[in-house]
């Protein structure tokens, strides 16, 4: 059981910086290569102010993502072992 919590605190946390930090930069990327605006002087930030604001936003899905993908690996093991265990003949 600890093993489990753990495992979910892990990948919650794993999901909670990876994801802002993938949405962020696809963000700029995606930002820069369609909109010749964006990093003018006359831009004064805003495409990158819109960019951390979508970032820190997707931070939360990413939490939940993190936990849901800890739980679906739990579950997915536990199946597993319990399915070899009743092809045992006794």
């Amino acid at each position: 059981m600890l093993g489990l919590v753990l495992r979910i605190v892990g990948f919650g946390l794993l999901g909670l910086v990876v994801t802002p930090i993938t949405v962020g930069i696809t963000g700029l990327v995606l930002a820069y290569s369609l909109d010749s605006r964006c990093g003018t002087p006359g831009d004064s930030g805003g495409c990158e102010m819109g960019i951390a604001s979508i970032a820190i936003a997707s931070s939360l899905p990413g939490l939940a993502i993190g936990i849901a993908f800890a739980l679906y690996l739990h579950f997915r093991k536990k199946r597993a072992t319990s399915a070899s265990t009743s092809n045992v003949r006794t």
